[in-house]
Parts: structure tokens; C-alpha cells; sequence
């Protein structure tokens, strides 16, 4: 079996050392906020030359966070246009189920009974067993929901968090366009929906800010969507295992649309940039791989704003750290 060490980046983000003087400290907030417009300006430039060369039609919302002031944004295109979600709509099916955990009305360790008549296709991995009757937790439906994108997962969700009580909690939260469809045929069914990239980035801002849940329940989602067994294709695809764990990812295809929203960490594990991209094409129906334009033009946006955020050191102050996940150099095999 293949093992992963989990390795603190640090306990706390901390604003800088030295007490700074009133002169000083309101010339050192000027100076960040001339690199945060410049930073921006570097990263919309990314953006219009790589979603030109995609094609397609393109929403986009990609914000810059620095200290405690507002997120400066660097991109906004179209970004309350709603469009098909996709699986990134899984953000909002897991806020959902995490919410109510946090009211003490589900577990994580609660147990979801897996049947033949619920599994799904496609995307995920539980259609693969073949053989069912398994008794797994909700922490288990969640991570596979959310790393592997499994689409059983949705259905076992909604087993526990039913399609309306998912949108009452997004419209409890203040999301206005990102919805689950109630399958009217069954309660707890549902498809996924629409959002925009203005609220799929507002959600992953706020939940990297700690706004959204509880602090282990904030912990548990992002910990998740950053982890190195997840997808790749996109953002992340040149990377080493190490900077993949500093974006905290979902992706979401559906025909020829193609969707990514993440949240870029420093090295100190604070919060640097957050993402969304969708994307519409008239062609390339049926390639979920890696040479899709869409995918393509994530994967070159990922390389270069991952260089200019990291060049600028900023990053949030009043926000939730997160930890780093590598490879164990032997494998795991051995202890």
C-alpha cells in the first residue's frame, strides 16, 4: 500500500515580525496593495492569453488575498452568468452535509448502507466494486464525492442531506445561483445543478476564511480538496507533489463544459489566490482527458498564477492554515 506523511506547514500565519510604527505600518499596507494590483494585473494577463488560445466561451471570477483587507480581483468575466455546474457543484452538496453536521443533526462516522440500485457510473470508483452491501461512513461518501469525484457519492448524500435542505443551506449562507435540482421523482435525488464562478469562488474564499463551518469541519473540506489523490489534469497538472498541495481544487465536466475552482496557499500555508474558471466549447464532446483546450488552458493558467502569487508573498492573515501532503520516500511499504 502506498502511504503519504502529512507535514505541518505551521501552527498559526502570522502577521511579520518587527512592531512596525504608524508611518511605517501605513506605508508597509501601501506597498501591499501596489503589489496586489500589480499581482493582478500579471494575472488577468494570464487569463486573457490563455483562454483566447482555448476558444470557447469563458466565465471567470480569480481574486488576490493579502492581509486582512478585501480580496482584490484580478479577473471578472462574466462571473454571474449562470452556467451549468457540473461537479463543482459537489462544494455545494458537501456544504451541505458538513453544515448539518455542525448542528449536531449528522456525524461524520454515521453509516450509509452502499446498494446496487443506487451506484452511478462515470466519474468515481464505487460502480467499480461490482459487489455491494457495504456499511461506510459519511466521511468516507464525502471524501470520495470530493477527491474522486464519485458520482455514487451524490446519490449517498442525498440519502443523509436531501436536495432541499442542501439548497436551504446554500440560500441560508447567501448564495442566490448555486443550486442542486430536486429530482421530483425521488426526495432524496438530485441533478447538480448551476452556479456561477462569482459564487464558487466566494464559497471556497469564505470556507479558506473559516466563515462557512465549524473549525474541523473546515478542516476536513479543504484537507480533502487539496489532496494528492485527487485530480490533476488541470490546474495543477505542472506540478510537483508539493505545490499540488497547496491548491485546494475542485473540477467539474459535463459534455463539453468544462469547470475548475480552487484556492492557491502560500508556503506558509495561508491562503494566496482563489479561482474559478467555466468554460463552454461546440466541440471536443466526449474528451474528458488532459488535451481538452479547456483543460489545457487550466493547466497553463495553473503553472504561471501558482509563479506570480508565490513571487509576491501575499497571502490572507485571518484565514485558516492548512497542511502539506508528500509522498513517503519509500512508498509507505515500509515502516
Amino acid at each position: 500500500m502506498e502511504r503519504r506523511d502529512v507535514i505541518k506547514l505551521g501552527a498559526a500565519v502570522t502577521a511579520g515580525g518587527a512592531v512596525l510604527g504608524s508611518g511605517s505600518a501605513a506605508q508597509a499596507e501601501r506597498s501591499t496593495a501596489q503589489a496586489a494590483v500589480t499581482t493582478a494585473a500579471q494575472i488577468k494577463a494570464v487569463w486573457d492569453t490563455e483562454t483566447a488560445k482555448a476558444g470557447g466561451t469563458w466565465q471567470g471570477y480569480v481574486t488576490l488575498l493579502s492581509g486582512t483587507a478585501a480580496p482584490v480581483v484580478a479577473v471578472d468575466k462574466s462571473s454571474k452568468s449562470i452556467q451549468t455546474a457540473a461537479s463543482m457543484n459537489k462544494l455545494g452538496i458537501a456544504l451541505g452535509v458538513l453544515d448539518k453536521i455542525d448542528r449536531s443533526e449528522l456525524a461524520l462516522d454515521d453509516r450509509i448502507t452502499l446498494t446496487s440500485d443506487i451506484i452511478l457510473t462515470g466519474s468515481g470508483f464505487y460502480f467499480h466494486q461490482t459487489a455491494y452491501g457495504d456499511e461506510i461512513t459519511v466521511a468516507n461518501v464525502l471524501v470520495a464525492m470530493l477527491l474522486t469525484s464519485d458520482n455514487t457519492s451524490v446519490r449517498l448524500c442525498g440519502l443523509v442531506c436531501p436536495p432541499a435542505e442542501i439548497n436551504e443551506t446554500l440560500a441560508a449562507k447567501g448564495f442566490t445561483d448555486t443550486r442542486v435540482i430536486p429530482n421530483p421523482a425521488n426526495p432524496n435525488r438530485m441533478w447538480l445543478g448551476n452556479t456561477t464562478t462569482f459564487e464558487a469562488n466566494d464559497l471556497l474564499t469564505r470556507l479558506a476564511k473559516g466563515e462557512l463551518l465549524s473549525a474541523k469541519g473546515t478542516s476536513f473540506f479543504l484537507n480533502v480538496l487539496k489532496g494528492l489523490s485527487g485530480y490533476h489534469d488541470g490546474f495543477r497538472r505542472n506540478m510537483s507533489s508539493v505545490e499540488r498541495s497547496r491548491v485546494a481544487m475542485k473540477y467539474g465536466a459535463d459534455d463539453a463544459t468544462r469547470n475548475e475552482s480552487g484556492v492557491v496557499y502560500s508556503a506558509a500555508g495561508a491562503p494566496a489566490l482563489v479561482y474559478s474558471f467555466m468554460a463552454q466549447f461546440t466541440d471536443n464532446w466526449g474528451n474528458y482527458g488532459a488535451t481538452h483546450p479547456a483543460v489545457q488552458a487550466h493547466a497553463a493558467m495553473g503553472r504561471k498564477m501558482f509563479d506570480i502569487v508565490n513571487a509576491a508573498g501575499l497571502a490572507a492573515t485571518d484565514a485558516v492554515t492548512l497542511e502539506v501532503e508528500q509522498e513517503a520516500l519509500n512508498g509507505g511499504l515500509t515502516q
